[in-house]
């Protein structure tokens, strides 16, 4: 006899899980994304007001940090999170440049791959402007500016702040672009690692251990900045200056 088919077969009704995708980023790329991003952020926030000055000064000594590791991890990682794979895209720029002024009509042109080097070209930005960011920042903590006079190295700082600020919000609103314009969340990979469809991951190793190195690293040093302050990193400035204007307020009342 034959087995009913309702026993060797699947009801119609029971589906596979969806696949999650293809991985296409690891687990460190993203942790150094999300630090840098974070460290950024902070530092802009902080940059007014000497209460702050510490913590500023913390975050951007991490930039500095995460930069140095990007590049480390860029030379001898492996090759999807190598700078030659951001390298070769921008050496596209040309011949891209050369397509425009030859297409015989917009619809001949490559857009994706002008718009895959804009994205290119944002983060090259973004990682290049950290270096004058963070020395110009280093010399106005150590009053080398005062060396020449002036402050236009505290100026300098606050000009490649904005810089990087500005190129911060064109990122944003690239990927927010390109999110509305494809139809797909460009973010997403810098959020899970993976991207919508079948087929092979194309990053085969997700190396959590490491980005879990990466962030403890992080967080000890912030720690140990904590601990070599006597004050911490936000120090009570208004507090003492409160103190002090009624400590002069009642000598001039005597």
């Amino acid at each position: 006899m034959h087995a009913p088919a309702s026993a060797t077969t699947a009801p119609a009704s029971v589906q596979r899980p969806a696949s999650p995708g293809r991985r296409v980023t690891d687990a460190p790329t993203r942790m150094f994304h999300w630090l840098f991003a974070l460290s950024f952020l902070g530092a802009y926030v902080t940059a007014d007001g000497e209460r702050w000055r510490l913590l500023h000064v913390t975050l951007g000594y991490t930039m500095a940090g995460l930069l140095g590791w990007r590049v480390i991890y860029g030379l001898i990682g492996p090759r999807h999170a190598g700078l030659g794979l951001l390298w070769r895209k921008l050496t596209g720029l040309p011949a891209w440049l050369r397509s425009l002024r030859s297409a015989s009509s917009p619809s001949s042109v490559n857009w994706r791959q002008g718009q895959n080097l804009l994205m290119a070209m944002a983060v090259a930005l973004l990682l290049v402007l950290v270096v004058p960011l963070t020395l110009s920042g280093y010399g106005t903590y150590n009053d080398w500016g005062e060396v020449l006079g002036g402050d236009w190295l505290e100026e300098l700082h606050e000009f490649f702040g904005e810089a990087f600020l500005m190129v911060v919000l064109g990122h944003l609103a690239l990927i927010a672009g390109l999110s509305v314009l494809r139809r797909k969340n460009q973010a997403a990979p810098m959020l899970t690692g993976r991207i919508e469809g079948t087929g092979p991951d194309l990053v085969k190793h997700n190396r959590a251990w490491l980005a879990g190195v990466l962030l403890m690293a992080v967080l000890a040093y912030w720690a140990w900045e904590w601990q070599q302050s006597p004050q911490g990193l936000v120090t009570p400035q208004a507090l003492s200056s409160l103190t002090t204007s009624g400590h002069h307020d009642d000598e001039d009342d005597d």
